[in-house]
């Protein structure tokens, strides 16, 4: 009998998208396997129209930092009752590290066995049937979750496996008129953007500036700068609007702005011939679009690392700065992005 398994993944919508990976190899591995997700409403339509799935179930969240939506409980608790009576043989807990609220979501769904990184099993009791011992510090995050798939006696991929993402028809069609309103063309420009949770992973309104004067002069480039709307006190995922306005100010020349939501923000991204953004989701949906990406992450402490989450994909390449991204010289950026739009291949990015 075909097994039934249950991928449990909570995070936020870069998080899903670099799950994609494990998903794939589960079904390239067990290919009559019936593949389930349980996500949340906020990170669900990262994988939707992914074929490597065969439902996904949109947990609606009851809480969303310090606020509590007391109309999603009856939601909430429905699609708890409908998975603990779906029977699933495993629920993998796709994370990249011990997540105790994950694994105790696991818990409530009632499947059979349950997988995930554990330090102390023992904390957990009998029902973490399957503990996997925390990965190395300097994994990548991709590599942590396709670790996981040891469980079912899988070995690990041959050849790296890069996240996928599949545009919607509307996120195109929209990038397509957005374009053409302002005479931009299909490989015709550069996504410039923001959206890290930390200023001091941002370029600053200078080094934006200079970059785009570089692209215009050299390459006849266009540029789009997108960011990600609102203010910095979003619980959700917090706004770039400060920051841009500091952009806005400087009236670039060949400078296209875009304030949106993020399906078309990625239209517009699909349609680039690269894009540069620092260390968010957005920089992974980028590394996974047909021009790629250069990533901006900061050192010191000061930022994620990119030993574990550097984007993945076969045009995306980044750059650590020593302290914060602002004081970063600019050929350590610009010789990055050189490798991606002097490609004569990236002139034809989207059909």
């Amino acid at each position: 009998m075909a097994p039934r398994i249950l991928v449990i993944k909570r995070d936020k919508i870069g998080d899903m998208l670099l799950t994609t990976p494990l998903l794939t190899h589960l079904r390239q591995g067990m290919p009559q396997a019936r593949i389930d997700v349980l996500c949340t409403d906020y990170n669900a339509w990262v994988i939707d129209g992914n074929r490597t799935v065969d439902h996904h179930f949109p947990l609606p969240r009851v809480r969303v930092g310090q606020s509590l939506r007391i109309n999603k409980v009856p939601a909430n608790i429905a699609m708890r009752a409908k998975l603990a009576c779906s029977r699933y043989d495993i629920a993998v807990v796709a994370q990249g590290e011990e997540s105790p609220r994950a694994i105790r979501r696991a818990f409530a769904v009632r499947a059979k066995r349950v997988a995930a990184y554990a330090a102390e099993p023992r904390r957990y009791g009998r029902r973490l049937t399957d503990p996997v011992p925390p990965p190395e510090k300097a994994m990548h995050e991709i590599d942590r979750v396709l670790a996981l798939v040891q469980v079912f006696g899988m070995s690990l991929p041959r050849r790296q496996l890069d996240p996928e993402y599949r545009l919607p028809e509307s996120a195109r069609l929209f990038a397509a008129r957005w374009l053409a309103d302002r005479r931009l063309t299909p490989g015709g420009y550069v996504v410039l953007g923001l959206g890290a949770r930390r200023l001091s992973r941002q370029p600053s309104a200078a080094q934006i500036s200079r970059w785009s004067g570089w692209l215009r002069q050299r390459y006849g480039l266009g540029v789009v700068f997108v960011w990600t709307p609102g203010g910095n006190e979003n619980q959700i995922y917090p706004g770039d609007d400060a920051t841009a306005a500091c952009v806005l100010r400087l009236n670039l020349p060949q400078f296209h702005p875009y304030r949106g939501p993020i399906a078309e923000t990625l239209g517009l991204v699909w349609y680039a011939r690269a894009s540069v953004f620092p260390d968010s989701g957005l920089m992974h949906f980028a590394a996974a679009s047909p021009g790629g990406v250069v990533g901006l992450f900061s050192g010191s402490g000061l930022g994620q690392p990119a030993s574990r989450w550097s984007p993945r994909g076969p045009r995306a390449t980044w750059v650590e700065a020593h302290k914060d991204f602002a004081s970063e010289a600019d050929d350590a950026v610009l010789s990055k992005l050189e490798s991606l739009v002097a490609h004569s291949s990236t002139r034809l990015v989207v059909s």
